[in-house]
């Protein structure tokens, strides 16, 4: 009998990409985003966007719908990878807003 201890799940790459890409984290954000006046409303955003996002995606996996990137005790919900891409798309939408008011 051996005892090889516990395991530890390997993450690659297309496991980061549906949490980046998930529509209700990139459609809040780049709204949120774009509507921002400071910058600091885009961490505000971001924020926003990714518990509205984790909300909706743990509601569907709840009734058992198939999602981009569900969140269930059985797979990874990568909060880092969600922050940080609600992050850049937030603060995408409002570079390009800046960009398109010169």
């Amino acid at each position: 009998m051996s005892d090889v201890g516990p395991t530890v799940p390997v993450v690659h790459l297309w496991d980061w990409l549906p949490a980046a890409f998930d529509p209700v984290l990139v459609i809040v954000a780049v709204l949120l985003g774009w509507k921002a006046d400071q910058f600091g409303k885009v961490v505000i955003a971001a924020i926003a966007a990714l518990g509205l996002s984790i909300l909706v995606s743990y509601a569907i996996g709840l009734i058992g719908l198939p999602w981009v990137a569900p969140v269930r005790a059985d797979a990874l919900t990568l909060f880092p990878v969600r922050s940080a891409a609600a992050l850049v798309w937030a603060g995408g939408a409002y570079a390009a807003r800046r960009l398109v008011k010169r």
